[in-house]
Order: C-alpha cells, then sequence, then structure tokens
C-alpha cells in the first residue's frame, strides 16, 4: 500500500550525511513538514548491501522506520561515469575512503578518466528516494541530471563531486552554483519531485 505524506507530519531524513540532511529538510519544509536527521537521533547507519541505488535507499529508510516507528526518507545517490562504466555508482562515497574524502574521490575519478584514455567526460548524477512507511511499502523513486566533469574543482559549495559536475545546459560546476538554483534542476529535486506526485493528496501547487 501507498500511503500518503500530509502537512504536520514529522518524518525521519535516514542520513547521517549533513549536506543531503539539509538539502531533504529544504525541500520537505515547503510543504509543512518537519524533519529530524538520523544522525540527530543517534540512529546507527545500516550497512548498504543493495546491487543498485534503489535497494540501498530501501535498506536505509527501512532501518529508520523500524527503529523509530516514523515516516523516513532515505537518499542514495552518486556520479555514474561513463568512460568508468557508470562507476563510481553505489560506491561514490567510498571513493573517498574510510572518512568520505571527497576531495581524495574526485581525485580518484580524474586519475582513473586519464588512465582510461577516453575523451569523453559524460557523467550523471543518480539520486535514489525511498519513502518508508510503519505500515506499507516502502516507495522508491528515482531522479537523474547529466553533465560534464571538469578538472580542477571549481567552487566551494555543494558537497560531494559538486566542483568537478557541470550540469547540461550551464556553465557553472554545481560548487559554484547557486545553491537554490541547483536545488530547482538537481537530481534530488527531480526524485522529490516524482516522490511527492505519487504520495501528496492536495490539488494546490
Amino acid at each position: 500500500m501507498v500511503g500518503e505524506l500530509r502537512r504536520g507530519d514529522k518524518i525521519v531524513i535516514a542520513t547521517h550525511n549533513e549536506g543531503k540532511a539539509r538539502e531533504l529538510a529544504e525541500l520537505f519544509a515547503p510543504i509543512g513538514i518537519e524533519t529530524v536527521s538520523a544522525g540527530a537521533l543517534g540512529l546507527v547507519e545500516p550497512e548498504e548491501t543493495g546491487a543498485s541505488f534503489a535497494e540501498n535507499a530501501k535498506i536505509k529508510a527501512g532501518a529508520a522506520t523500524s527503529v523509530t516507528g516514523m515516516l523516513s526518507v532515505a537518499d542514495d545517490s552518486g556520479l555514474e561515469v561513463t568512460a568508468l562504466g557508470g562507476a563510481p555508482g553505489i560506491h561514490s562515497a567510498r571513493w573517498g575512503g574510510p572518512n568520505k574524502d571527497f576531495g581524495l574521490a574526485m581525485q580518484r575519478v580524474n586519475r582513473e578518466l586519464e588512465a582510461s584514455g577516453s575523451a569523453d567526460r559524460s557523467a550523471r548524477f543518480v539520486c535514489a528516494l525511498a519513502l518508508g512507511q510503519p505500515r506499507g511499502e516502502t516507495l522508491v523513486r528515482i531522479g537523474k541530471i547529466d553533465g560534464t566533469l571538469v578538472w580542477p574543482p571549481r567552487g566551494t559549495r555543494g558537497f560531494g563531486y559538486d566542483p568537478i559536475f557541470v550540469p547540461d545546459g550551464y556553465s557553472e560546476t554545481f560548487g559554484e552554483m547557486d545553491p537554490v538554483e541547483k536545488s530547482d534542476i538537481s537530481h534530488r529535486m527531480r526524485a522529490f519531485q516524482k516522490l511527492i506526485l505519487s504520495t501528496w493528496p492536495y490539488d494546490e501547487d
């Protein structure tokens, strides 16, 4: 059963990534849904054993809902580089090592691109958002945005791989872009819009 999100709901954002928690909180706030992060609740991060973004998002949302008994939303997202066969993909954070240092992760992407000998710098960000419900199925929706990778990194806004990703149709990286402009076009926003269309009972914008 697919449930409904309603104004006044309180939802757990099942992530310990401050950047993701902030972006998701900003998406839910205008529709009157209060959020609290898994980190703030002291929840343990579950092991991500899935073979896809969708599977890992479901694992994280299910874990948060089972512990808290609350609605939860989990994000699993990452960078897929064409010339690297879709890597780092679901391992995007792990490319930063045990401390999830995205400076190191970006260096690795650039290093492996150079080693590949390919001139193709196309890539895309993918986001799976999973809505965990105390009663009913865990709903997953996917958002994507295509772009081109640049080197060296540009900009200090955003997080993760943002400083090396230029979305198609733009000249700035996500790391240089105004956060509001980035949010309007991001893979996370696209997944969020699909999730809301599936669960929001109101007719008005």
